[in-house]
């Protein structure tokens, strides 16, 4: 696994594999909420049964498993090998595989994904990694893949926004509190991608965005 240096947060990788230790063996548990989410995403990517998607930052794979349901040939990518090894414990599907890498640096050649997703990932990350996630989530995308992201964001109304903060802010990492207060959007489009769809869930504290890779000449 090779992920370089994040510049401003050197351990960043470090930070991000023992949060991530301590948390696998009850994560299923709170993504019982995110379920809901993770069928919807699933749902949101109009591709016929075969479609190649890589799902980074997969976790325990749960969203990786609402893409294989689908019949898509699902590779899930994870730093944590924690959380790996539920994903690949609780999987059931043939055409699901997981693999342990780095977001910001994967092993894939350009273009092999006909799909990309990255699910509850981005908020784990300081903004240069997020960056950098981004980067290598398009170059291993075709491109016109589709491409699909999901994280937290603050509902409308300042009493629900303060309640959710906290809420969330209790139990995530370090990392939260800058980007769910960052301009999603704006970094998106910084990294060439055109958004299609936007979609509010769980009340508002969460979005789904599908999007386009942007080619630039």
């Amino acid at each position: 696994m090779n992920g370089g240096d994040i510049a401003g947060d050197e351990d960043y990788h470090e930070y991000t594999e023992k949060f991530f230790a301590r948390w696998a063996p009850v994560y299923n548990i709170m993504e019982i909420l995110a379920s809901g989410v993770r069928k919807k995403a699933a749902s949101l990517v109009a591709a016929p049964s075969g479609t190649r998607i890589l799902d980074v930052a997969t976790g325990t794979g749960r969203q990786a498993f609402a893409f294989a349901g689908k019949g898509l040939d699902v590779t899930g990518v994870d730093i944590s090998g924690d959380m790996l090894r539920i994903a690949i414990r609780d999987n059931r599907y043939p055409d699901a595989r997981f693999f342990r890498a780095d977001a910001t640096a994967l092993p894939f050649r350009d273009g092999l994904f006909d799909a990309g997703c990255i699910s509850f990932a981005l908020h784990d990350m300081p903004l240069d990694a997020r960056r950098k996630a981004l980067a290598e989530l398009l170059r291993v995308t075709k491109s016109d893949g589709t491409l699909i992201v999901v994280d937290y964001a603050l509902p409308e109304g300042r009493a629900r926004r303060w309640l959710i903060y906290r809420l969330i802010r209790a139990y995530e990492s370090r990392y939260y509190p800058e980007f769910v207060g960052s301009d999603l959007r704006g970094l998106l489009s910084g990294a060439g991608v055109e958004i299609k769809r936007s979609q509010r869930v769980l009340m508002g504290a969460g979005v789904i965005v599908v999007a386009k890779r942007v080619i630039r000449k």
